[in-house]
């Protein structure tokens, strides 16, 4: 069974819940189940390179038989062999194609060739959408909030702001309606010049900064209209989150799902923890919805 020569066409991007796709190739994996690759699909997968997000749920029709997709995530294929969730290149290597793998349990209702009509679970694609919109704009907030505790100049964000979160994130996990970011305080950053010694001092002061600030986001509601810019259709294209902001526009390098607008929202809130031992600041952010 010949490999797929191009990326999965993806349509997540756009907000999409439902595609109709063909099979493109079928692969059995080692524990039972097979990954099932379309030429097109709504479905968002899990990056393992960045394993942010998790991914859609949902099922695969065909021909009016339901089959649930179990799990998914990208692969990768140099032509010769087909890595699924283990791609030794990151994602949009040149000379690679990246490609959504549906994983199923059953995949006797498959063949190449075979149409496909993909459905996402709408409840669940919201939830993560506002989870990583809510990510996007605390990780702003943030910066914003810790500006005052630079001493040296250092790259900034979209809004002009010292890139706090760019420069010190170590791990961030999208949750339903929240996320959890956990950022690296170490001799590096104190070195670029982030003055960790005031942080505690400081913490509650920055919370509330960060809250107010978000709060004024939230407040505009259907007024903050957020895209996903991108070069093209493909999985591994780059794709930017556009967020048009009342003191103007910013991006975000992102390849996850988002909301539209912040209509519907009623809050966006963060919580702060300094870990001074360990070194690490943890922000977990959760959405209120109206």
């Amino acid at each position: 069974m010949s490999l797929p020569a191009a990326d999965t066409v993806v349509t997540y991007p756009d907000g999409d819940l439902a595609s109709t796709g063909t099979v493109l190739h079928l692969q059995p994996l080692d524990d039972g189940r097979t990954a099932v690759v379309l030429d097109r699909t709504a479905f968002h997968p899990v990056d393992p390179v960045w394993p942010d997000q998790p991914a859609d749920t949902g099922l695969l029709r065909v021909d009016g038989d339901v089959v649930a997709v179990v799990a998914a995530v990208v692969g990768a294929t140099d032509g010769t062999t087909l890595h699924v969730g283990d791609a030794p290149v990151r994602t949009g290597t040149p000379g690679w194609a990246f490609v959504v793998c549906h994983l199923v349990d059953d995949a006797t209702r498959f063949a190449p060739g075979t149409t496909v009509e993909v459905e996402v679970e709408p409840e669940v694609r919201r939830a993560l959408s506002s989870g990583h919109t809510a990510c996007h704009l605390a990780s702003l907030a943030l910066d914003d909030a810790l500006a005052g505790l630079w001493t040296k100049e250092v790259p900034v964000d979209g809004r002009g702001k010292p890139a706090f979160d760019q420069l010190a994130i170590a791990s961030s996990r999208i949750l339903p309606d929240g996320s959890l970011d956990e950022y690296r305080i170490g001799k590096s950053l104190r070195k670029k010049g982030f003055a960790a010694a005031e942080l505690p001092a400081a913490l509650a002061g920055v919370t509330d900064a960060a809250n107010a600030l978000l709060a004024q986001w939230v407040a505009a509601g259907d007024g903050i209209a957020i895209t996903i810019e991108r070069d093209g259709d493909g999985l591994g294209e780059r794709r930017r989150w556009r967020a048009d902001l009342p003191d103007g526009a910013v991006e975000i390098p992102c390849g996850g799902t988002h909301l539209r607008s912040l209509a519907g929202l009623s809050a966006i809130v963060i919580e702060l923890d300094y870990d001074q031992e360990a070194a690490s600041l943890t922000m977990r952010t959760s959405v209120e919805r109206a």
